[in-house]
């Protein structure tokens, strides 16, 4: 049987089991436009943050 070495700290071990479990950032639909974006940023596409607008978007025309 095997003796282990020296003991392994629960980070350590955590952190090895999450690296496993990430599927990475999950990509999330706009509340206004529903053009994908990345959840708690600013839509690139309508420039609308939580319900109201933090950026102006020019059209293009």
């Amino acid at each position: 049987m095997a003796v282990q070495q020296s003991k392994v700290s629960k980070r350590r071990v955590r952190t090895r089991h999450a690296a496993n479990r990430y599927k990475g950032v999950q990509v999330t639909l706009c509340t206004n436009c529903g053009e994908p974006c990345l959840p708690h940023r600013v839509c690139k596409k309508c420039g609308i943050y939580d319900g109201r607008q933090v950026l102006t978007i020019k059209q293009d025309d």
